[in-house]
């Protein structure tokens, strides 16, 4: 158990190696109600939004959900975060050690009848995941859960207490987040564990979620993003919006990351054997080429896995480069990501 962003976390149950394998095998449950919820409100919402966030949230349907990044003036990244979208308002929900920035900075850029609300102590967050989430769930609830397809969600009831079921994670695999009152939390957990007990569910830690995303080459804040980034040489330009829809913070400076980009996000794999760490360096040719945000071993690649930021071209598909392992240089090449990929399954239709 360890602190983290005012809470205390577990990092692991019963071991990393093996609650990452549940999760990619059958099912586990992640307490991450760590995670900040913001209510947006009133006449002009969705235009604050679109002006906050590089997405597009006029694009979204009742139901829907939205991958996005907050950036600076100078187009760091202030954070990821989802954005949901309701009959009458939107949620935002963001990662727990930038709850406070990320309020201030929404708050600093109000305008008109938009108000915004921090409810992050209302809700527990329960990530269940993995090949059997649906099986699990299933047996909690009265909705259709086909029909909640990948990054969509709907309000219903789960162990009889009403929630906020989202098909979204962290892991790369087919899961659901649920969003509880508070109160109903406890309940809720016991009604999982009960009900996966046949699929041998376990909960699973923050050692595992790490490990989990990185195989799925996910950036985690404060390691392959944060203020010095901007979404571009993050490879998330797929995010920002840039010409189907007007203004948002950082636009000028995404714009002229795009022109001039000098150095890229790549995923690597280790050729030799090591584990690869934050801050490791990155070299070719005995030149240093970069620096290496996150790494770790895949338990299911059974090889070192990482990624990092690299000048050009250093980033293309192949190319060979080593890495700094405690002043060891360890062959490596430069990969497609993910690493991991899961077998496909009905969730990965876009709602």
């Amino acid at each position: 158990m360890v602190p983290f962003a005012g809470y205390i976390m577990p990092i692991q149950y019963s071991g990393i190696m093996e609650e990452h394998r549940t999760v990619r095998q059958s099912v586990g449950v992640f307490d991450v109600s760590h995670m900040g919820e913001f209510i947006v409100t009133g006449i002009g919402a969705e235009a604050f939004l679109n002006k906050l966030t590089t997405n597009n949230v006029a694009r979204l349907a009742i139901g829907q959900i939205q991958y996005s990044t907050m950036l600076y003036d100078d187009g760091g990244v202030v954070d990821d975060l989802l954005v949901y979208r309701f009959e009458d308002h939107y949620m935002m929900v963001v990662n727990a050690s930038n709850l406070k920035k990320d309020f201030d900075w929404a708050k600093s850029h109000l305008s008109g009848e938009v108000k915004i609300n921090d409810v992050s102590d209302n809700y527990a967050l329960l990530a269940v995941q993995g090949p059997d989430s649906k099986k699990v769930v299933s047996k909690l609830t009265d909705e259709n859960l086909d029909e909640i397809v990948y990054y969509t969600f709907r309000v219903g009831k789960i162990g009889g207490r009403e929630c906020i079921i989202s098909r979204t994670g962290y892991t790369g695999e087919d899961g659901f987040e649920l969003y509880i009152p508070r109160i109903d939390s406890e309940h809720i957990w016991n009604a999982i564990f009960e009900a996966g007990q046949k699929f041998g569910i376990k909960p699973i830690g923050l050692g595992a979620r790490d490990s989990l995303r990185l195989e799925s080459a996910y950036c985690l804040y404060g390691n392959d993003i944060d203020q010095t980034t901007n979404p571009i040489e993050a490879g998330l330009g797929w995010i920002v919006k840039s010409k189907k829809k007007g203004g948002f913070i950082g636009k000028a400076q995404v714009l002229l990351a795009k022109e001039n980009p000098s150095r890229r996000l790549i995923g690597f794999n280790l050729l030799g054997k090591g584990i690869p760490r934050e801050h490791c360096e990155l070299y070719s040719d005995g030149k240093k080429v970069g620096e290496v945000t996150s790494g770790g071993m895949s338990p299911m690649l059974d090889k070192g896995i990482g990624m990092g930021y690299v000048d050009l071209p250093y980033n293309k598909i192949g190319t060979q480069i080593e890495v700094d392992v405690r002043g060891r240089r360890i062959s490596a090449e430069v990969v497609k990501t993910p690493f991991y990929t899961r077998p496909a399954s009905d969730s990965d239709l876009k709602g």
